[in-house]
């Protein structure tokens, strides 16, 4: 399986939200992670998967990582609620898309082929009110076990790269798409 994960964090900071929302709008990457993950496999973490609209992602497939045995996903046709173990299994091409604890878990003990590293550069919504989330834990593994593959693609005051694990050659296939998602940006 190769394994991919995705975020966008402030410059700063490392801070991915506030509470449970993303701490800017900026439209051009929403539609960057619409590319990236069209019909492909998400993991995410429970609090991620309830902030998407109505629970799903239209022509994803998502599994929910979380640790509630009783947990409920809205579309049992196309999401799944899995534990760490079931993740070891998956044969899909997987994007693993948050939250924090999700990102430090896989950088961890999954180790993903490739990181979409996404960094955002104004300031964040002050309006917004909560507990900052930050996934340093997780910069500071991309930094020490990763390299980056490709310059910066710049818009929109987010800088974009492809990292990949160092000593791994990384899965052309996957490479290409994650290239044309990033480059062909129009915004």
């Amino acid at each position: 399986m190769v394994k991919i994960a995705i975020w966008c964090r402030h410059e700063n900071d490392n801070i991915i939200g506030i509470g449970p929302h993303i701490p800017w709008h900026v439209s051009s990457d929403f539609k960057r992670f619409k590319r990236i993950t069209l019909n492909k496999t998400l993991l995410v973490g429970q609090t991620t998967y309830e902030s998407f609209p109505n629970r799903t992602l239209p022509n994803r497939k998502i599994y929910v990582l979380t640790f509630d045995k009783n947990y409920q996903v809205s579309d049992s046709a196309h999401h799944k609620v899995i534990n760490l173990e079931d993740v070891k299994h998956i044969t899909d091409e997987l994007y693993i898309a948050g939250g924090a604890s999700i990102y430090k878990l896989m950088m961890e003990q999954l180790e993903p082929d490739f990181v979409v590293d996404s960094v955002y550069k104004k300031p964040l919504d002050s309006n917004l009110t909560g507990t900052p989330v930050d996934i340093t834990p997780a910069i500071t593994i991309l930094k020490q076990h990763y390299e980056k593959m490709t310059r910066d693609f710049s818009l929109d005051d987010i800088d974009t790269a492809i990292w990949v694990k160092k000593g791994v050659r990384p899965d052309a296939k996957t490479f290409v798409h994650l290239q044309n998602a990033i480059y062909s940006d129009k915004g």
